[in-house]
């Protein structure tokens, strides 16, 4: 351990501050390089003794970790939220970021996160890309109604957004209606078919991807998980062997509140913000529709609705559902009720 060298990395767009450190705690090295790859691959050459890293995560992490991790002994990447509390300090600069890194990773107090592989991750941007698409498609298809009720057009909600009837809608009962407003109709329309057909595509890609086409597959044997959610599920969890307990994943899923206790007394706030927001979403949006095709959990509804309102019913289904999709994913089987 003596001959191992500890580097702390404070990572940004342009520019990447590092720390080196010995196994006594002295300063070994400290400096700044450009964050690009060939700039990372002539400091990495200069490295002649085995060394741990340590980074924060932030949205620049990724490609960064996938180029130092081959030549170092161990890379890991620190919790930016729990990094603060331990970190927190009247001078903040990147050098003195660097090397807190550094010092936490040489006394093993660094707030671990979990770094996914690239092909995971990978498949994680296309999902969120996508939900990112459908969420556009919606503003497009509430901007063509807002248009038509700005100009009094009477119309059908349940079938505005069929490609006939809006066809049909613009060209027989626009007469009073502005010219530009028939362009904005049309362009705003011409996006949605555009959105509607990119998020598709992307679908389709994850859909027969290799990696996690079986798991899919095997969650959406569960009654009332959909392919998005089951697709939602093994991108945003990773590996299910890195959750120990039910209670973990839901705390992870963001369906538990937080947690405030002090001399004996304990306060439970609104659901925590420390979550996946992503796997919440989803599974939230699942809960409300899951009931009408499983029994279980039309039970567990109706149950948790006679003690509180709908949006706990919601919850308890949304933990439910948690629950199934876990046991589900670790035994790799078809569910059985």
């Amino acid at each position: 351990m003596e001959t191992m060298h500890y580097i702390g990395l404070d990572v940004h767009k342009k520019t990447i501050s590092y720390c080196i450190k010995s196994h006594q705690g002295c300063t070994i090295d400290q400096g700044t390089i450009a964050s690009t790859r060939p700039a990372l691959r002539s400091w990495l050459g200069q490295r002649d003794m085995p060394w741990l890293g340590a980074m924060e995560a932030t949205m620049f992490t990724g490609w960064i970790y996938d180029v130092l991790k081959p030549h170092a002994t161990e890379l890991k990447v620190a919790h930016p939220e729990m990094l603060k509390a331990i970190t927190a300090a009247k001078k903040k600069n990147d050098r003195a970021d660097a090397e807190k890194l550094a010092d936490l990773l040489r006394v093993d107090l660094l707030p671990e996160c979990t770094m996914m592989s690239s092909e995971l991750r990978e498949l994680r941007r296309i999902l969120r890309y996508r939900n990112m698409i459908v969420r556009t498609a919606v503003t497009m298809k509430n901007k063509i109604a807002g248009l038509l009720m700005e100009t009094g057009v009477s119309y059908d909600k349940r079938r505005l957004h069929g490609k006939r009837y809006f066809t049909t809608l613009i060209n027989q009962r626009l007469e009073e209606v502005p010219e530009s407003v028939i362009e904005l109709l049309q362009l705003s329309r011409s996006n949605l078919e555009l959105f509607t057909a990119i998020q598709k595509k992307l679908i389709n890609v994850l859909r027969h991807h290799r990696a996690i086409r079986q798991r899919v597959e095997t969650l959406m044997t569960i009654p009332g998980v959909g392919e998005i959610l089951a697709l939602t599920w093994v991108v945003e969890m990773g590996e299910i062997t890195r959750f120990m307990s039910t209670r973990q994943a839901v705390s992870y899923c963001g369906l538990c509140s937080a947690q405030r206790e002090s001399a004996g007394k304990e306060q439970r706030g609104p659901l925590s913000k420390k979550r996946n927001k992503h796997l919440q979403t989803m599974l939230v949006e699942a809960a409300k529709l899951a009931p009408r095709f499983n029994p279980q959990l039309q039970t567990v509804h109706e149950r948790a609705l006679r003690k509180g309102n709908r949006n706990r019913a919601t919850l308890e289904v949304a933990r439910r559902l948690v629950k199934y999709l876990l046991a589900v994913d670790r035994r790799g089987t078809p569910f059985v009720p």
